[in-house]
């Protein structure tokens, strides 16, 4: 049987090394998000 790595913190202990552009590129995608769909529709494309 395969052996499967687990932390001992929960999936909300997990600390990224760079929080400022992990938070920043979710921010900037989801506004990406929201900016094509808002495009789309204005426009009809």
């Amino acid at each position: 049987m395969a052996s499967h790595w687990h932390t001992a913190d929960g999936p909300s202990e997990i600390r990224h090394d760079d929080d400022i552009g992990y938070y920043g590129g979710w921010t900037i995608s989801g506004l990406a998000v929201v900016a094509t769909i808002t495009a789309v529709w204005l426009f009809g494309i």
